[in-house]
């Protein structure tokens, strides 16, 4: 349908024991982080319950804002410097998830496998590794 928003692409650990290093995977389609944070903060309520804050680096993002409303929700981002392949997710007090992020443009083979990586049950591999393909 034209002009229907596009859902994230976003691949979660399916049991959510949190025993791994990431939660899940999400690959955004653009560096603009106000058209791509509302819809995966979206889909990530429908999962996890209301989300308070975002945690990502600035430097992978074009214009970061200090907050973002999303469904009638202001929702914190906090900034820190040096991980541009996570973003943090906070619902509640202090209960974080860890998402890895395949770059946007990112060959959809190698952001497949480095998605289906990072959302298996126990993954340990770091970031790098898994977005090498």
């Amino acid at each position: 349908m034209p002009g229907a928003p596009l859902l994230p692409r976003l691949l979660l650990e399916p049991t959510m024991t949190r025993e791994g290093v990431f939660d899940g995977a999400w690959w955004p389609r653009s560096h603009h982080v106000l058209a791509e944070l509302p819809d995966l903060i979206t889909a990530l309520g429908a999962h996890f319950g209301r989300i308070v804050r975002v945690g990502l680096d600035t430097s992978a993002w074009d214009r970061v804002p200090q907050s973002v409303l999303v469904n009638g929700v202001m929702v914190r981002i906090n900034w820190f410097a040096g991980s541009d392949a996570t973003i943090s997710v906070t619902r509640g007090f202090q209960d974080h998830f860890l998402l890895l992020v395949v770059p946007p443009g990112t060959a959809p083979e190698t952001a497949a496998s480095a998605m289906a990586g990072a959302s298996s049950t126990g993954n340990h591999t770091p970031a790098a590794e898994l977005l090498l393909g």
